[in-house]
């Protein structure tokens, strides 16, 4: 049975002609169509669960809208942020190099590849962070240094020191954490020069499923743990490959709390290196990741411990009504992103799902967020609130550790940053984005984007057209900024760009 779920526009990916798509629901999978008058009928798996989908779809929200930066003339054609954009960036990635150290088979790009080397001066990057932070009415606070492979870079430490001294509250390098674990200072040198967080790669436990640095991750632990770094572990899944890992990587996550905030799943885009004829043998999307880590689990962690990204809408307006500050909003099409927060007892996982009255409590917040903003007695309704907010939790299947509750309201009311640190330190996030590709391209998701790069240029830009349309976007401005390879290895002779090529086999 096929059941229309809603109408959107997507793109051809052979000529990239905008195209009117339908989003449907047949045998209990999410499939997205669409037809292009030369090029014919495409169709793609969209989400592979459809009860699923029908859950995320329930918390869509609207985001907040930032002052344009470019002109809107046809949407993806126009990013930069134009007046058509629906949400602000909430994480700026600036492209360090296109340099890597490594091929793998599923990625972007890489320099050897483009045949042109990007790395922008230190002034550009300044230039693109206070962009990005002025913009109104709330500026973007997170960036990533990301790449290609941001360590090859000699002047790393200086362009750290530089975003950070714009003000920028939280920072965190894109690495493969080679460098990592062979220079032991390496980690204290970026903890000490202002980086938050490490965003690592780490696509698996065992040589197989993770070439590219499995032998090092030890090493990385160790480094990291000794310079007090926090690590995001970033696993891209594919199908066949590594998803059978799942459950061992959230494990892995978990035995490693003390230094590893999140996990952070990535199921494959079909960009760059991967292409059509892959899609039927490597397709995951989030519902397969979510189903995989339920099973992998035993159901420790389950299908229904996770909510899309705009759930968190309500705890937003709560903290908006206590403080009368913007705050950001991760109001992302509920088909991007899904996130659930596990906590650990001895070798037991508790998703906070298992003792919070999730719905209960979002609908609370929501409402009483109302209510604070337009009180002219906020501490006497926050009390109220606080002491309401109790009845949400279920304390006998909590971890009994600490007292969740009394933590929870340190970081909502007090906006205590050492319990914001605790509850971190405590729980283990777990996400899962998936980035789009010309397959499954939707335009509703395009508009909602909250990731974002910087160009410098001045333009920001949204992910999902920066890397899917790559040659109007990330390849156009490397290409213009960048420098020849030929040039570029004539004045630095390097040894070889990329080390190790990651195939398939």
């Amino acid at each position: 049975m096929v059941n229309l779920i809603y109408k959107t526009r997507s793109l051809c990916p052979e000529c990239l002609k905008i195209v009117e798509a339908e989003v449907f629901e047949e045998d209990n999978q999410v499939m997205i169509k669409k037809s292009c008058p030369e090029h014919g009928e495409f169709s793609d798996v969209y989400w592979e669960d459809a009860e699923m989908f029908k859950k995320a779809m329930r918390f869509a929200s609207e985001g907040k809208k930032v002052e344009p930066l470019t002109e809107f003339r046809e949407c993806p054609f126009s990013c930069g942020i134009c007046s058509n954009h629906k949400n602000h960036p909430a994480l700026l990635n600036i492209v360090v190099t296109n340099r890597c150290d490594f091929a793998c088979w599923y990625c972007f790009f890489y320099a050897e590849r483009s045949g042109y080397v990007f790395e922008p001066s230190i002034e550009q990057i300044r230039s693109m962070v206070r962009i990005a932070k002025n913009l109104k009415p709330i500026g973007c606070n997170g960036v990533q240094l990301t790449g290609g492979e941001p360590a090859l870079r000699d002047d790393l430490i200086e362009i750290i020191k530089a975003v950070k001294s714009e003000g920028i509250k939280h920072l965190q390098l894109n690495t493969n954490g080679i460098r990592l674990a062979k220079d032991p200072k390496f980690a204290e040198e970026v903890k000490k020069a202002g980086v938050d967080a490490i965003y690592l790669s780490f696509d698996g436990l065992d040589e197989k499923t993770n070439p590219k640095n499995y032998r090092e991750i030890p090493n990385i632990l160790e480094n990291c743990r000794k310079a007090q770094l926090d690590l995001v572990l970033v696993p891209t899944i594919i199908r066949s490959v590594n998803d059978h890992q799942l459950g061992d990587m959230v494990r892995f996550a978990a035995k490693n709390i003390d230094i590893v905030r999140s996990l952070s799943v990535q199921p494959v885009s079909f960009i760059g290196k991967m292409s059509k004829k892959d899609l039927k043998k490597y397709r995951i999307t989030i519902p397969g990741c979510i189903k995989a880590i339920e099973e992998q689990t035993n159901g420790e962690i389950s299908r229904e411990d996770f909510y899309p990204m705009p759930s968190s809408l309500p705890i937003t307006q709560f903290v908006e009504a206590i403080t009368g500050v913007p705050q950001y909003t991760f109001t992302c099409h509920f088909a991007c992103g899904a996130v659930t927060t596990v906590f650990t007892e001895g070798d037991k996982l508790i998703p906070i799902t298992r003792f919070v009255d999730a719905e209960g409590l979002l609908e609370y917040m929501a409402e009483r967020a109302e209510v604070i903003k337009n009180s002219r007695f906020k501490k006497l309704r926050l009390f109220k609130s606080f002491l309401e907010l109790r009845k949400f939790f279920d304390l006998s299947k909590a971890p009994k550790s600490f007292d969740v509750s009394k933590l929870l309201y340190k970081v909502l009311v007090e906006h205590s940053y050492f319990a914001l640190y605790e509850w971190h330190r405590r729980s283990i996030l777990l996400t899962m984005m998936h980035f789009q590709d010309l397959y499954n391209y939707d335009l509703a998701r395009v508009e909602r984007c909250l990731i974002h790069y910087g160009s410098p240029d001045g333009r920001i830009i949204p992910f999902c057209t920066y890397n899917v349309l790559s040659e109007i976007y990330r390849d156009r401005i490397q290409r213009e900024f960048g420098v020849p390879l030929e040039e570029w290895e004539r004045k630095h002779k390097p040894k070889e760009l990329a080390t190790l090529k990651i195939s398939k086999n």
